[in-house]
């Protein structure tokens, strides 16, 4: 059996239909397991989901701790917004 391998933070969005930067948050607030080669974050992507299911039924990301980023969608049409 194989070892899973250790896959970037490209992938890790892709995977689980999120930004980068939502990828960057988990980083910052230690949300999800990296190892940083070279200033390159790299992921397992089964150690992840792991974090990302404990953390999600203790719901923990239901409100962004005191002083972190929020990041907000706009969504316009420059033909009917301006």
């Amino acid at each position: 059996m194989s070892e899973e391998p250790f896959v970037p933070l490209e992938s890790v969005a892709k995977h689980f239909a999120v930004s980068i930067s939502t990828v960057r948050m988990w980083i910052r607030q230690s949300i999800v397991p990296s190892l940083k080669v070279g200033g390159v974050y790299r992921f397992k992507l089964s150690e992840v989901e792991h974090a990302l299911r404990k953390i999600h039924g203790e719901e923990v990301l239901t409100e962004p701790p005191v002083g972190a980023g929020v990041q907000l969608e706009l969504n316009f049409s420059p033909d009917e917004d301006i």
